[in-house]
């Protein structure tokens, strides 16, 4: 089915449902056993193993949002990618990714991968001619975050999924900030699809988890790792997901309503110096996200002229709120430099142009005519004692 046409309200609230055959509950049952009969047909169930009741049922939905065969559900995003990483990876094996990617990413590569014995390279722009560029004959795998964290950075899958498949490699993205509701990276033939479930899967600011996406040939690869290492989720905290993503489809599509107005308002704001947000046409790589993805996503990141306080500015915010984290139903703000990307080193965060005086905006659901005024007024207090 074309993923334009996709139902996926309906997908969010049916796909992968548990149903409660004993009492007929409108909601799924929740199984918070950790001890199964291991007796009769079947595989023995044990929470470690990914296959209780609600851990599989919940990988279901995952997998029908994001068009692929299977999906597998962990404790963190941090734990997915992993997980994955380690089941594709030996010592001597290369990797190519893209050098805008979450921090906590780029920091268990270089710790990680150097402990093991695995070469890696970080390109600055991801096109046909760079990853030519970098590919080596030990190379097994590409990986990209489209669109990236926390500068907005868009990567054309078709290029990537394309330079995969000719040379035999694994692709593998992180598609958090897009969310399956504006972004289906396995139409374009990315091979795992990853997310850090903690935010627009969860939605709410109160659930870590994360996500994998992709054929039933890969996720037999990957389940042979992820069962050693132990990265499982709580049934509790599975039931709770999946409670959550019934509601995904609303809450993005409302997100990202108010994204987009926020984003102009930001352009044309004289104490603003740039604006990153794919669904600006003056964003350099628009077209590609226009070609790519169904709505431009609630995540934005601005950068403040000297004219501005950016430290006293998130102290006069009223309604969004200063946390670390995103994509909750709350707006959320943060200095990328002090959170998400606190573990690179002032010359790596320099290097992919993520400054002190970079902002990363996680809109909510809140009316736009409300969080503008709020924010217009932090502006207006911490210009007054801007140095």
């Amino acid at each position: 089915m074309s993923s334009k046409k996709r139902p996926l309200n309906t997908l969010c609230v049916h796909a992968g449902n548990l149903e409660d055959e004993k009492y007929g509950g409108a909601t799924a049952p929740l199984y918070m056993s950790t001890a199964y009969d291991y007796r009769g047909e079947g595989t023995n169930l044990y929470p470690r193993y990914f296959n209780t009741p609600n851990q599989v049922a919940l990988g279901e939905k995952i997998a029908a949002l994001e068009n692929c065969e299977a999906g597998l559900i962990f404790g963190s995003g941090m734990a997915a990618i992993s997980a994955v990483f380690m089941a594709f990876l030996k010592t001597g094996d290369h990797v190519i990714l893209q050098r805008a990617i979450y921090g906590g990413t780029s920091h268990f590569v270089d710790a990680e991968f150097t402990n093991l014995g695995i070469e890696f390279s970080f390109i600055e722009h991801i096109n046909a001619a760079s990853l030519e560029k970098h590919r080596k004959v030990n190379t097994k795998m590409v990986y990209i975050e489209t669109p990236s964290n926390p500068l907005l950075e868009v990567v054309d899958m078709t290029v990537v999924s394309a330079f995969a498949k000719a040379n035999s490699l694994t692709s593998v993205i992180d598609n958090t900030f897009a969310s399956p509701i504006n972004q289906n990276p396995a139409d374009y033939g990315i091979d795992i699809i990853l997310h850090s479930a903690t935010k627009y899967l969860g939605g709410h600011s109160d659930i870590c988890a994360g996500t994998v996406s992709c054929s039933q040939k890969h996720m037999n690869q990957i389940w042979k790792t992820a069962k050693n290492y132990g990265g499982s989720l709580s049934d509790q905290t599975v039931w709770l997901l999946e409670r959550s993503i019934k509601t995904l489809g609303l809450r993005v599509k409302q997100q990202t309503k108010n994204a987009k107005k926020l984003a102009r308002y930001f352009e044309d704001h004289p104490a603003i110096k740039r604006v990153n947000y794919p669904g600006l046409k003056s964003h350099p790589n628009h077209k590609i996200a226009k070609s790519q993805m169904r709505g431009y996503g609630g995540m934005m990141s601005f950068e403040f002229k000297k004219s501005v306080d950016h430290h006293r500015f998130l102290e006069e915010l009223k309604v969004v709120k200063v946390a670390l984290s995103l994509a909750g139903v709350e707006s959320t703000i943060l200095a990328p430099t002090q959170t998400s990307h606190s573990l690179l080193t002032p010359e790596q965060r320099k290097e992919q142009g993520i400054s002190d005086r970079l902002l990363r905006f996680s809109v909510g659901i809140e009316e736009v005519k409300i969080l503008a005024n709020d924010i217009e007024q932090a502006i207006e207090k911490s210009r007054k004692i801007a140095k």
